[in-house]
């Protein structure tokens, strides 16, 4: 056994500030590169989500590339159809704005007049000017121009993703030929792969019941635009613990300031966003997903910030996408493994999935006589 000396433990702070320099520079080059890697990001989610259905299809009998044009053109056909639906439900929706928007104003001068009338100090007058709606009108233009560049970043986002589903056919070989020994890596990557794959399509079908769930209570309800609401949710339920919350407000707020709403009605909303999240959230996707893919609850939120400062609200929405991501490349190393027990849940969590391994190692070496 070797000896630790002197030089290796002044060696320890040495490396240590090299490895926090490289990942400030490498933090550094993903922000000021996040209008190049956002489109990047989002197409290789999509693409890996995708090859599971190509692969089906393979195994069903049909070629490859004849797999890839059916799964892209459902995957069109799909978005096209909700796209559609959604942009006449905002359409619609801008059209009631400005009566939702007085009606909102209205509630909102009546609750300030009663905190001034309890004894709170405060002028409603000077709030009134810092809130005042009718002088601020210029964000509904910044809006449609978000939905604009978000539309050129969507057909950015649709060629990558139409590049990198063919590039998937050919990648095995391409890295047979570059490595000299690729089996061990090949492995590595099948497994990477796989859980990736597994995580993603749990998750994007967990966030699509919550859409649809969302949905049914705001057509229950009687909720306006219950659609745009319900693909809000969808949307927001891959940003961790905020995400729910965020989605819920603009259904409450609408619910409870219109006329055939109140207050009732909008705590019975905000009651069903509570029980649909806490269900899907904290009963079901950790008992699908599987011990092996959870994160803590301090890692999850300081993903959430992370990268949302660096690539901003699409950074958010893929904040626990992308952390899993790491998780998951650094699970699939011996080396790196014990960074990513640091991003798990707990001992506990890694003691019973240790014990899941070794139970599984213990059948597969007994004899049929013995099972």
């Amino acid at each position: 056994m070797s000896k630790i000396t002197d030089e290796d433990y002044r060696s320890i702070p040495l490396n240590a500030t090299l490895a926090l320099a490289a990942l400030a520079i490498i933090i550094g080059g993903m922000k000021l590169g996040a209008d190049l890697l956002v489109p990047l990001l989002l197409a290789l989610f999509i693409a890996v989500v995708c090859t599971s259905p190509v692969q089906w299809l393979h195994h069903k009998g049909l070629n490859l590339r004849a797999a890839v044009c059916i799964t892209l053109l459902v995957l069109v056909a799909f978005v096209l159809l909700i796209g559609v639906l959604v942009v006449n439900s905002f359409g619609t929706f801008i059209e009631a704005l400005p009566d939702i928007e007085a009606r909102l104003y209205e509630h909102y001068w009546s609750i300030l007049n009663r905190l001034a009338a309890h004894g709170f100090a405060f002028s409603p007058d000077e709030l009134g000017q810092l809130f005042d709606m009718e002088e601020d009108a210029s964000w509904v233009p910044m809006i449609l121009g978000e939905l604009g560049n978000l539309f050129m970043q969507s057909v950015v986002v649709a060629l990558l993703v139409v590049f990198m589903l063919f590039e998937t056919l050919s990648f095995r070989s391409k890295m047979s030929s570059a490595l000299e020994n690729p089996a061990p890596s090949l492995k590595r990557f099948s497994e990477f792969s796989l859980t990736l794959k597994r995580y993603l399509a749990v998750k994007t079908v967990i966030s699509l019941i919550t859409g649809v769930l969302v949905w049914l209570a705001c057509v229950v309800l009687g909720v306006g635009f219950p659609l745009l609401w319900g693909v809000l949710a969808f949307a927001l339920n891959f940003i961790p613990n905020i995400g729910s919350a965020l989605a819920a407000v603009p259904p409450v707020l609408l619910l409870l300031v219109s006329q055939d709403g109140g207050v009732f009605q909008a705590f019975l909303l905000a009651m069903a966003y509570l029980v649909i999240n806490f269900v899907l959230g904290n009963l079901i996707e950790p008992r699908v997903m599987g011990r092996a893919l959870g994160l803590s609850s301090f890692v999850a939120f300081l993903s959430l910030v992370v990268w949302g400062w660096i690539f901003g609200v699409v950074g958010m929405l893929l904040s626990v996408l992308l952390t899993m991501t790491l998780k998951i490349a650094l699970d699939s190393h011996p080396q790196t493994r014990w960074m990513a027990h640091l991003l798990g849940p707990g001992k506990r969590m890694r003691m019973r999935r240790r014990g899941e391994v070794l139970e599984a190692q213990d059948r597969a070496t007994r004899s049929p006589s013995q099972r």
